[in-house]
C-alpha cells in the first residue's frame, strides 16, 4: 500500500519539480525532521584574501648593499682618519700665552700628547666667533722631554701683544686647528727659528706626524629556522590558492605554512642585520654563546649621527642644520633617506612649502606637475645645497607588527643613508678596495655556503633520513653587517 505525503515523508520525484511530496527539511530539529546540519555544502573560497597586502619586509639592504663570502669569524676593516690637525676644547692662558691641549696619555710611560711642531701657525677660535691667528713658539709632544708640560702651546698673536688683546679670553672650550708654518732664513726643523724666537732643539723638535687609522671589526651571527609536519598530517591534502611575496602563485597543501615560514626567516636575515646588538658576553649560563653583531642601528648610534626629536615640518632651518654637519663628515654627495610615513609625509610639506609658483599651500611646476594635470603631492628626490637626496618609505618602519608598533621616545623614524661605495684598506689584499657603506658578509667556502641553507629531514616528503614520523624543514645563514664610515649615515629619532 502507497503511503499518503505526510511530514516527513518524502517520495522522489522522477524529474526536478518542486512537489510538497519530495522537499526535504534540513534545517528543522524535531523528531519529523531529518535533522541534517545543514542544507548544502559550505561555499568555500579556496583563494586567501591577502588583507595585509605583501607581508615581507625584506629589500632594503638589497637597495643599499651587496652580499659577499667571507671564510673567519670576524671581519675586519680600517678606515681613514682626518688629514688636517685640530684640537677642541684648548685651555688659554693669556698671561702665560699658552693653550693646552686636554688629550688623555693614551700610554703612561710615553703619552705623546699632540702633533702641533713648533714653527706651525695654528687659528684660535672661542665660541662667541672670536678668533686670533698665532705662531708656536714651543709645543711640548710629551711629559718626558717636553718641560713637565704636556700637549702645552706657547704662542704668540700676529698683530696683538697677547691672546686677550685678540679677544681671546682665558677660557677652556677654544678650539685649534693648524694651518701652515713659518720659518726664518738659515733655520731648519731641528733648529727652529733664530732670534727672539729661539728655542731649546733637544725639547723641541719638528713633530712628524705618521697617518694613522682606525680600525673595526664585526662578527656574523647564525640564524636558524625550522617547520615540521606530522606524516599523518600530510595524508589530508587541502588545497589554497595563494599569491606569495616573493612573487610566485598557485596552488599549495601543506607545504603551505612552510613557505610562510621561509619568507618569515628571509625576513630575519636582514632585520638581524638592522637590528643586532653587541654584548660583553652570552646569557648567563650558556657556554659557547656568541658576542652578538653590530647591526645597522647599533653601529649610526656608536659611531654615526643621532637626530632626536627632528621634523621636517619645522622647515628647512633643521634641516640644513644636518646639511651643516654632514659638511663636517665625508660631504657625500648622493644620500638615501629611509622613512617612516610621518617623516616622509612631513618632507613631502617641507618641500611643497617652499617651492616657487604655489597656489593655495599646494606646489606646482615640481617634477614635472602644472595646474592642469593632476599633483603630484609626493617628492621622490631633491637637491639642496651641494648634497643629493632620495626618499622612499621603508616598510619596515610601517609595519604593525615590527617598527611600526613604536611610536613616542626613542623611536625610529628613520636612516640617512649615503649612496655609492666608500674606499677602505683591505688588510689580507694588501690593497685599497672599494666597498659599498653597507653590505653583508656571510660565511662560505668551497664546501659549504651559508648565505641561505635549506634542507629536508625526517621520512616525510622526500626525506629518508631519519626514523621520525615527520618532515622537517631547515634553514641557516651565518652573516653579519658591515657599516662603513658610519660618521657619514643619520638615525632619525623621536622625543
Amino acid at each position: 500500500m502507497a503511503l499518503s505525503p505526510q511530514f516527513g515523508s518524502i517520495i522522489p520525484s522522477q524529474a526536478q519539480s518542486i512537489l510538497a511530496s519530495n522537499y526535504l527539511q534540513f534545517d528543522g530539529a524535531g523528531a519529523n525532521s531529518n535533522n541534517f546540519a545543514q542544507q548544502y555544502l559550505p561555499e568555500l573560497y579556496e583563494q586567501e584574501v591577502e588583507r595585509y597586502g605583501n607581508r615581507t619586509l625584506s629589500g632594503f639592504l638589497r637597495m643599499v648593499g651587496a652580499e659577499m663570502p667571507m671564510t673567519s669569524d670576524q671581519v675586519i676593516w680600517s678606515e681613514q682618519n682626518r688629514l688636517h690637525i685640530a684640537y677642541n676644547d684648548c685651555t688659554s692662558v693669556s698671561a702665560a700665552g699658552t693653550i693646552t691641549i686636554p688629550v688623555t696619555a693614551a700610554n703612561a710611560a710615553n703619552p705623546i700628547l699632540n702633533v702641533i711642531s713648533p714653527g706651525s701657525t695654528i687659528v684660535v677660535m672661542d665660541d662667541f666667533g672670536n678668533e686670533a691667528k698665532c705662531f708656536v713658539r714651543v709645543s711640548d709632544t710629551a711629559a718626558a722631554g717636553g718641560g713637565g708640560n704636556p700637549g702645552r702651546l706657547t704662542v704668540e698673536p700676529y698683530g696683538f701683544a697677547n691672546l686677550i688683546a685678540a679677544g681671546i679670553a682665558d677660557s677652556a672650550n677654544n678650539k685649534i686647528f693648524v694651518y701652515g708654518s713659518e720659518f726664518q732664513k738659515g733655520t731648519s726643523t731641528a733648529n727652529g727659528v733664530v732670534g727672539v724666537n729661539t728655542y731649546a732643539a733637544v725639547n723641541n723638535p719638528q713633530v712628524t706626524v705618521t697617518p694613522s687609522f682606525t680600525q673595526f671589526s664585526n662578527s656574523p651571527i647564525i640564524l636558524r629556522s625550522t617547520y615540521s609536519i606530522n606524516g599523518s598530517d600530510t595524508a589530508q591534502i587541502g588545497w589554497v590558492e595563494v599569491s606569495t611575496e616573493d612573487g610566485t602563485g598557485g596552488y599549495l597543501w601543506y607545504l603551505k605554512a612552510e613557505s610562510e615560514t621561509r619568507l618569515r626567516f628571509e625576513d630575519y636575515l636582514e632585520m638581524s642585520m638592522v637590528e643586532s646588538e653587541l654584548s660583553a658576553g652570552g646569557p648567563a649560563g650558556l657556554t659557547g654563546q656568541t658576542l652578538g653583531s653590530q647591526g645597522l642601528f647599533a653601529a649610526i648610534q656608536a659611531r654615526g649621527n643621532v637626530q632626536v626629536g627632528f621634523s621636517a615640518a619645522s622647515g628647512l632651518d633643521a634641516f640644513d642644520a644636518i646639511l651643516k654637519n654632514l659638511d663636517t663628515q665625508g660631504a657625500i654627495e648622493e644620500n638615501m633617506l629611509f622613512l617612516n610615513r610621518s617623516s616622509n609625509l612631513d618632507f613631502d610639506d617641507m618641500l611643497g612649502s617652499i617651492s616657487g609658483g604655489f597656489a593655495g599651500g599646494t606646489a606646482f611646476g615640481l617634477f614635472e606637475n602644472s595646474e592642469e594635470m593632476a599633483l603630484n603631492l609626493g617628492f621622490s628626490g631633491f637637491r639642496r645645497g651641494s648634497y643629493d637626496f632620495y626618499k622612499t618609505d621603508w616598510k619596515y618602519l610601517n609595519d604593525a607588527s615590527t617598527r611600526g608598533a613604536q611610536v613616542g621616545p626613542a623611536s625610529i623614524e628613520g636612516v640617512l643613508i649615503p649612496a655609492g661605495t666608500s674606499t677602505v684598506y683591505d688588510q689580507i689584499l694588501g690593497t685599497n678596495i672599494r666597498r659599498p657603506f653597507l653590505h653583508v658578509r656571510y660565511r662560505a667556502s668551497q664546501t659549504d655556503d651559508r648565505r641561505m641553507k635549506s634542507w629536508l629531514t625526517g621520512s616525510v616528503g622526500g626525506a629518508f633520513t631519519s626514523s621520525l614520523d615527520a618532515m622537517e624543514v631547515n634553514f641557516l645563514s651565518e652573516r653579519c653587517l658591515v657599516t662603513q664610515a658610519a660618521n657619514n649615515f643619520v638615525l632619525f629619532k623621536g622625543l
